[in-house]
């Protein structure tokens, strides 16, 4: 093997080697458009270098007479994304480091981690780290341990960060360390608590993602080591402190998550209160119904405070949640927390207010109800089941069938399999899942999801496949086989992706012939679940080579100058039923899915849809265009992972697994630092957040317009 290669990089040498007299030709300098066109395809097709590198130009014929020399053949450049880690301009060298990042190889750490170690810039030594946190192998370890004494607090606070994504435990001490470090240096006890500035200074910065990664690692002992004093307080009342003692679950936080709730801003309220309804703190009661009673003063702390009552199950918030239900003028969305809370508290005295909700105009608002009533009285529930027409909105139906998968099969069998039979699609998904979850399924539930492996719907088929790997009726291996084979050209790749996550339950004799036929797929995502599934069955297989290069657009199509080059940041309105929203899109940070937002914006792909999912405190999420949560354009971008965080008003990309984004988008309604480096930041509101705040669920996006820059397009 040696010899070969010596003698075919001789070969290699000797052809690229200048004519006799001539000058060695060397390659013209790329231009920063074209080092950004071969970043933003390589990482798109997850690639680190092109596998076949440009063949030569051919030589040039010699000249007559033989008296002058030929020109010199110019060497072509292979386009590498480890060589542009090593580029003149610092600029490169950092996308280029995300970019690595991105593609996700092991093969990228060590280049990654001499960067992190060398490079003279620390925004691309930053970048460095943060990237290492992408790849997530366990070789980045030492590198980013080493990188949190780096000069810089911003490479510190990276490093961290990516110890954080990258599950080391063993590293929070040195983390605590250092966020003690920057915390002393920092301005962040003097903060607003409610202060949303991006980016702080250095290192505030640093001290902020210090404390984001013990809370990542449920490191309790180091974190309350850096936030809390000795007498049990916490040391400031910034809101990302009320954030890491709210997620590190660990109930020696609730005095200190206590206080925070009573004393902190309305960002700090909310997170200490979520945080003390996980730990189930009863002590916590009276100031959770006290930041409830006060909704209309502040909002967002009132519905963590209702949601932590639920989860506690203290009667004694039940006369306050009764309260605001009751009262007309409570907003939609705490009315419809207070259904779900009072259904989780078994509140009898509820009862008679469900019963008249279940004719609310709104369908999220008949759906809680219905739930509510279902938690408190099973007996009352089937009674008004008897009773009840077949909701109108498909939503209605489905949230129905997933109720009835807790009643015995007297109760629930009947009526789930009259409602397979429903005319919308949207329901039989739920419908499925419920038969399959009742704790007893009729004989032939196996036949009847085989048959529907057939139906015209891809979610459906999506769910019968689903069914049949917790079921695993004999014969449905090869009916799976054969439906994953049909299915080839689906839009959606739901279905592909489920059955073979079904087949693989028959083990690896059985299914690891069709997943290496799916490590081809068209479609990159569900290539992904079969090299998933593959190394699960088989874990010394090497997968990572065969799904790629992931499939793409044209080469020349990455080029494009608003792409490698945007001369401004296009803005997206959004006409809603409850006013206009003003979204600045992050063109530098997620072109691709910018590109892609646009497009689908600017065809009227959105226009006319339902907000189909709002989760107060959380997201408002829209792009569905089935109005179940499974829609898409037909098909998957990839993830474009940057390190914007997820702030109160940021717009990121949704997702169902690691590069599976689409058309679907969310706004975040307060800050989500478990979202960061894991879903694409693409964009942030500029304008309108009162109306995103005030959206409900099903409201409806009546009309779209983008500007980039010179012109206005509206659909």
């Amino acid at each position: 093997m040696t010899r070969h290669l010596v003698l075919a990089a001789s070969c290699a040498v000797l052809l690229a080697a200048p004519a006799h007299g001539q000058a060695p030709a060397t390659p013209a300098p790329q231009t920063f458009e074209q080092k950004m066109a071969w970043i933003l395809r390589l990482e798109d097709q997850r690639i680190l270098r092109d596998a076949n590198p440009p063949l030569p130009p051919p030589a040039p014929a010699p000249a007559k007479g033989g008296k002058k020399h030929a020109a010199p053949v110019v060497p072509p450049v292979t386009p590498d994304l480890v060589r542009l880690l090593s580029d003149p301009e610092g600029r490169v060298r950092r996308r280029a480091a995300l970019a690595v990042g991105r593609v996700g190889l092991a093969e990228g750490v060590a280049p990654l981690a001499r960067v992190l170690a060398g490079d003279v810039d620390a925004e691309v030594r930053q970048m460095a780290a943060f990237a290492l946190g992408l790849v997530g192998q366990a070789s980045g370890i030492d590198p980013l341990r080493a990188a949190l004494n780096d000069a810089s607090p911003l490479v510190q606070g990276r490093a961290a960060e990516a110890l954080g994504l990258l599950g080391d435990a063993a590293s929070a001490k040195a983390i605590a360390a250092m966020a003690t470090a920057r915390l002393t240096e920092s301005r962040a006890v003097g903060l607003d608590p409610d202060d949303l500035t991006d980016p702080q200074p250095p290192a505030t910065e640093a001290f902020r993602l210090g404390i984001y990664a013990l809370t990542r690692l449920k490191a309790f002992d180091a974190l309350a080591a850096v936030v809390i004093d000795a007498a049990g307080e916490p040391r400031l009342r910034w809101w990302p402190v009320a954030y890491a003692l709210a997620r590190v679950d660990d109930a020696r936080a609730a005095p200190a998550l206590l206080t925070l709730a009573r004393a902190g801003g309305s960002l700090t309220k909310a997170l200490a209160a979520k945080g003390l309804g996980s730990l189930k703190d009863t002590v916590s009661v009276g100031t959770l119904v006290l930041l409830a009673q006060n909704w209309q003063e502040d909002q967002r702390s009132a519905i963590s405070a209702i949601r932590a009552l639920a989860q506690i199950g203290s009667l004694d918030a039940a006369p306050a949640l009764r309260r605001l239900l009751q009262s007309r003028t409570t907003a939609p969305n705490v009315r419809l927390e207070a259904v779900a809370a009072l259904g989780a508290l078994h509140d009898r005295e509820v009862i008679d207010t469900l019963l008249d909700l279940l004719g609310d105009p709104w369908p999220s608002m008949r759906a809680a109800a219905l739930r509510a009533v279902r938690d408190i009285d099973g007996e009352t529930f089937v009674t008004v089941l008897s009773g009840l027409d077949p909701d109108p909105h498909p939503s209605v139906r489905a949230a129905l069938a997933s109720m009835l998968s807790t009643f015995t099969p007297e109760i629930g069998g009947p009526r789930l399999t009259a409602m397979l039979a429903d005319k919308d699609p949207r329901v039989l998904p739920a419908v499925i899942e419920a038969m399959v979850a009742a704790p007893a399924r009729p004989a032939d539930l196996g036949a009847t999801l085989i048959g529907l492996l057939n139906a015209g719907d891809v979610m459906v088929r999506a769910a019968a496949a689903t069914g049949l790997g917790t079921l695993k009726p004999a014969g449905a291996d090869r009916a799976l086989a054969e439906s994953y084979r049909a299915w080839q050209t689906d839009g959606l790749y739901q279905a592909r992706a489920a059955a073979l996550a079904s087949l693989a339950k028959y083990g690896a004799e059985v299914a690891t012939p069709v997943l290496r036929e799916a490590l081809a797929d068209r479609d990159w995502a569900v290539r992904l679940r079969a090299a998933a599934l593959l190394r699960g069955l088989t874990p010394a297989i090497d997968v990572a080579s065969r799904i790629r290069p992931a499939p793409g657009r044209a080469d020349d199509a990455y080029a494009a100058p608003g792409l490698v080059s945007p001369p401004v940041s296009p803005h997206v309105y959004l006409d809603t039923d409850k006013g206009t929203i003003e979204i600045e899109l992050a063109v530098l940070d997620a072109p691709l899915t910018c590109e892609n937002f646009v497009k689908l914006a600017q065809r009227g792909f959105f226009t006319g849809q339902a907000i189909h999912r709002v989760v107060p405190n959380f997201v408002v999420q829209a792009g569905d265009d089935r109005g179940d949560g499974e829609g898409s354009p037909g098909y998957t971008i990839r993830d474009e992972i940057n390190m914007r965080p997820y702030l109160r008003g940021t717009v990121g990309m949704a997702l169902d697994g690691a590069d599976t984004g689409g058309s679907q988008w969310f706004v975040t309604h307060a800050p989500q630092p478990h979202l960061d480096a894991k879903y694409t930041v693409f964009g942030r509101v500029v304008a309108g957040m009162d109306v995103v705040d005030r959206l409900q669920q099903w409201d409806v996006i009546r009309r779209v317009r983008t500007w980039d820059g010179t012109s206005v397009v509206s659909r």
